[in-house]
């Protein structure tokens, strides 16, 4: 039996701070390929890892460990796992020239050189969304695997680099591995979906605003029928090949058409316009938005007429229709999506939580509003699930497309 243990790395781990979201990750994905997970220890970054490497390292294959990889002083992981695995620590040029690029020359001379610094004779695992490498290498049969702690740099790197080398050492045949990304559907119920098709490996990875999904197989044409059965359960826009966000979808749509966009948001306050401006270039394609929490600032500045409110309420179809036109006629905007719910945690309006208006506005279409019913797993959840939707269904109205049946379509959210 092939044993493998996890040190996870983290003051903020052991103090309660923040919640360990490695653990359960590891384990799936070893478990689930044969490896047995022994053990799971989080420790402080106060060098006690060299002294639990030393006892894991006699009863284990596989030592997998996350943090401690940065430019501070507590940052002990890679000195630590140099003395224990009797490699001396050396600075890695192609690290360093890739750290001069993203920090510049002055900044990768000072502390954040220690990152450059790999235990000789070990293999370098590229981190395209962080400054601090990650390694591997083995001393007296025993592999250990470096990465850092940030869970939007070590994932990926788990999966890209780790899990692949892990099932070579065990002489594992692997089939071709494809990615797609999911929106809005539960990982726990996407997995049971995945469940119905045999013949394929699946694996899944929960990120804020979407879900990777891979799928491996000897089979393309397999994996592709998989795909195509279980997108059109979920809906159009649901779930799309490649490493893809909602936000990408959308600047692609705006950027092939040309046009400017505007966004009126209630319940997610702010959110959305807080995604739309998360890259650079932002101000090429939107215009701006209007937060308009209280029905007042509905009516003062989108020009919601009082009836609508009374006769409606605040999450209604008639509601978010004039959100939509109102935000379009204060931009200019070519397009604009509106979005007004109850995020929760308490119903409002007589409305159950998860309950979401969305509007959409067009320069050469017809103005258009729908409600959807989100499973809530709370209010951040609801504010994430509507975001996301938004940016979708905006970039599907800009195409000419129906989202009101494509809405009906929607399944699993």
């Amino acid at each position: 039996m092939t044993r493998c243990s996890l040190i996870v790395i983290g003051t903020e781990l052991t103090r309660g701070i923040i919640a360990d979201r490695h653990g359960q990750l590891v384990s799936k994905e070893m478990t689930h390929i044969g490896v047995h997970m022994s053990e799971i220890v989080a420790i402080p970054d106060d060098g006690t890892i060299t002294n639990v490497l030393k006892a894991l390292k006699k009863n284990n294959d596989i030592i997998i460990v996350t943090g401690g990889l940065g430019p501070t002083q507590d940052d002990m992981t890679r000195k630590c796992i140099a003395d224990v695995f009797s490699s001396a620590l050396v600075r890695d040029e192609k690290c360093f020239e890739t750290l001069v690029r993203r920090v510049g020359e002055e900044k990768a001379l000072g502390a954040n050189e220690k990152q450059a610094y790999i235990p000789q004779g070990f293999t370098v695992m590229e981190n395209p969304n962080g400054t601090a490498p990650g390694f591997y290498g083995s001393d007296e049969g025993t592999y250990v695997f470096a990465l850092p702690g940030p869970p939007r740099e070590m994932e990926p790197m788990f999966y890209s680099s780790v899990l692949p080398k892990v099932k070579e050492l065990l002489d594992m045949k692997d089939g071709e591995r494809y990615e797609y990304s999911s929106f809005i559907t539960a990982e726990a119920r996407l997995e049971e979906l995945t469940e119905r098709y045999a013949g394929i490996d699946w694996g899944t990875r929960f990120q804020d605003y979407k879900i990777s999904l891979y799928a491996s197989s000897d089979d393309r044409r397999n994996v592709e029928e998989a795909i195509e059965a279980l997108a059109k359960e979920v809906g159009p826009y649901r779930l799309v090949e490649g490493d893809v966000t909602a936000l990408d979808i959308l600047i692609g749509t705006v950027r092939e058409k040309g046009v400017m966009i505007a966004a009126a948001e209630s319940c997610t306050g702010g959110l959305l316009s807080s995604l739309l401006t998360s890259k650079p270039g932002s101000s090429d394609y939107f215009l701006g938005s209007v937060v308009s929490y209280d029905p007042s600032v509905k009516k003062g500045v989108l020009g919601v007429r009082g009836e609508t409110v009374e006769r409606y309420g605040v999450v209604s179809d008639e509601c978010a229709l004039e959100m939509a036109d109102g935000v379009r006629r204060i931009t200019m905007a070519d397009y604009s999506v509106s979005v007004t719910g109850v995020a929760g945690p308490d119903e409002s309006e007589g409305k159950k939580v998860g309950t979401v208006s969305f509007g959409f506005s067009g320069k050469d279409r017809s103005s258009c509003s729908f409600t959807l019913h989100f499973t809530s797993w709370g209010r951040d959840s609801i504010r994430r699930k509507a975001s996301v939707s938004a940016m979708l269904f905006l970039s599907a109205y800009i195409k000419g497309e129906d989202v009101i049946k494509m809405s009906k379509e929607w399944t699993n959210i």
